[in-house]
């Protein structure tokens, strides 16, 4: 079988931060608001009043401190509470595209690697901007790559299933090089007016190299030893935005059209899935959990990822076998797992083996196992 290796990896940061306690002014504002705009009906016991929000609830409930986002003044606009964005023409490069050939430059350049050495481009995440043309095309058009692209989403695993699709193009013979791009704005389709979850994302653009071992030259090199994906349906995590809108005659900017969860339950379920996904996938290499020298998880709850690993290595996490990026980041849909990896792995050592793995909506689970050469 062809050996097939991570090469380089890119970052996008976007340019500004909205702290917790920036956040927690605003939508206190917006709840204050609210309460007085609808007193009447409050009294009246037909209305709920909201309750405010606090920095101390928003890090025990997450681990959050702050997010990276594309525009913050609307999105701390008690009045609003969305960024604004610009629309731009389509001869212009589109928002995602922007953020996804950033990263996608870094991570050639740590592949040593150009343009024209890419052969496909997976554009994989949660927030697509548009139906048609695809992101992947028109990233593959701006950085000169060849071959094919296409766009996917399976939501917050979309990152490890695209790893998958690229390993599997480079066996079958159909690409040597591929590019899978992460762009995440997450923003657009949160909803910062819901105090269970306001706080929950960021923006952000993770790119990936992978490609033939035999092609590779970058002085770092991860080989995939193995991928395993999986999906089970549940509504705990759902958004209902999409092209069928217009056509029932719904509210575009009603609750069930941005992010929503049912947070307990889904933290309740996804541990034990996320878990045991991992360990089969160990054992099947001939692997014990207790070899994985670090652990790369998705990043939407600190405490949830601290049970995964716990459960299967048996001990007390460390930020050395879990390292965390959601502090900083917040949840970053996609992204987060290979933030942590392209973070936090210079200090590994030849023969060291990882995991990266990711969860989320469908509910759906993806894990790619890695050995450093």
């Amino acid at each position: 079988m062809t050996a097939v290796v991570i090469s380089g990896t890119g970052l996008y940061q976007p340019p500004f931060t909205i702290t917790n306690a920036e956040l927690v002014e605003s939508f206190n504002a917006y709840v204050d608001q609210f309460n007085a705009e609808h007193a009447a009906e409050i009294e009246a016991g037909t209305l709920a009043a909201l309750s405010h929000s606090s920095v101390e609830f928003i890090e025990k409930a997450s681990g959050i401190k702050q997010r990276y986002v594309m525009e913050k003044t609307g999105i701390l606009d008690p009045k609003r509470m969305y960024p604004r964005f610009q629309e731009r023409s389509d001869e212009q490069l589109s928002m995602l595209a922007e953020i996804g050939v950033e990263a996608a430059k870094k991570a050639l350049a740590a592949a040593g690697k150009t343009g024209a050495d890419v052969d496909a481009v997976i554009c994989s995440c949660s927030n697509l901007q548009r139906a048609y043309p695809a992101i992947a095309i028109e990233i593959q058009n701006a950085i000169g790559a060849k071959g094919f692209g296409y766009d996917m989403n399976v939501a917050c695993s979309a990152a490890t299933f695209g790893l998958e699709q690229a390993v599997n193009a480079i066996r079958a013979g159909s690409a040597s090089c591929v590019l899978v791009i992460n762009p995440e704005i997450t923003s657009g389709h949160q909803e910062w007016k819901d105090r269970d979850c306001h706080f929950i994302f960021g923006d952000v653009a993770t790119a990936t190299v992978v490609e033939r071992a035999d092609t590779a030259t970058s002085a770092e090199q991860w080989e995939v030893l193995g991928t395993k994906l999986a999906t089970q349906f549940s509504n705990n995590i759902r958004n209902n935005f999409g092209y069928l809108n217009r056509s029932e005659d719904s509210d575009p900017k009603a609750r069930d059209k941005t992010f929503r969860q049912e947070g307990r339950k889904v933290f309740k379920e996804v541990v034990p899935i996320a878990a045991a996904h991992i360990e089969s996938q160990l054992a099947a290499l001939g692997l014990e959990p207790t070899a994985a020298r670090r652990f790369w998880l998705h990043q939407a709850n600190l405490a949830m990822n601290q049970f995964i690993v716990k459960k299967l290595i048996g001990a007390e996490v460390t930020p050395e076998i879990a390292p965390l990026i959601l502090d900083e980041f917040a949840n970053t849909s996609s992204a987060g797992s290979i933030i942590a990896f392209h973070k936090y792995r210079a200090d590994l050592a030849k023969g060291d083996v990882g995991v990266i793995c990711s969860f989320g909506a469908g509910y759906s689970v993806g894990s790619v196992v890695v050995r450093k050469r």
